[in-house]
């Protein structure tokens, strides 16, 4: 049970103030968890990152599938209900909390090396996912059928990772928004 608080507590902390600016004292408090228990657990702090980007990535990884492997949905719609989701996620925590992964890419150059595959290897998955949900919508005539659905998902995830940075910079939901709304536009048959 300790082991799971430390992580929740790392994800949750991670999530607002990235690596760097997260102390083990504070994952520590946060869980409830003494100082033992944390080496009892992770050899060292980066041990515990890797496993909370990897905690990160199945949980977000779920959350992709549950909207975007929804086929009683229309697939662009799934990718709407995505996005509506990820915009109540965020206002929820009043915009204080972004991306575990954009919040760590930021901060690459201050990481383990290591991370970087880590990290890309997640971004990857969440292209694959929306790549699936895209050639859905492209078997369902509501993408141009010559779309390159590859590029497009890779752009999809590089400009809402932007746009998850930005909403948390100002503190609310335009960013998202815009991004969102101007991607499935662009998509428009």
């Amino acid at each position: 049970m300790s082991r799971e608080a430390l992580i929740r507590a790392g994800v949750a902390l991670l999530s607002e103030k990235g690596y760097s600016a997260t102390g083990l004292e504070e994952v520590l408090r946060s869980a409830g968890v003494p100082k033992g228990s944390f080496y009892h657990y992770f050899a060292s702090k980066d041990v515990f990152g890797a496993e909370l980007v990897d905690a990160y990535a199945d949980y977000f990884a779920r959350k992709l599938d549950r909207w975007l492997l929804d086929e009683s949905t229309a697939p662009l719609q799934r990718l709407r209900n995505f996005v509506a989701d990820a915009r109540v996620g965020m206002a929820r925590y009043k915009f204080r909390r972004g991306c575990v992964v954009g919040n760590l890419g930021q901060e690459m150059s201050a990481l383990p090396e290591s991370f970087r595959d880590r990290l890309h290897g997640v971004l990857l998955d969440w292209q694959t996912r929306t790549e699936r949900c895209l050639r859905d919508a492209q078997a369902a005539g509501e993408i141009a059928a010559d779309a390159d659905c590859t590029a497009l998902a890779a752009f999809f995830w590089i400009g809402w990772e932007g746009a998850v940075l930005r909403a948390k910079l100002e503190r609310n939901p335009e960013p998202l928004d815009l991004f969102a709304n101007l991607f499935l536009t662009c998509l428009a048959r």
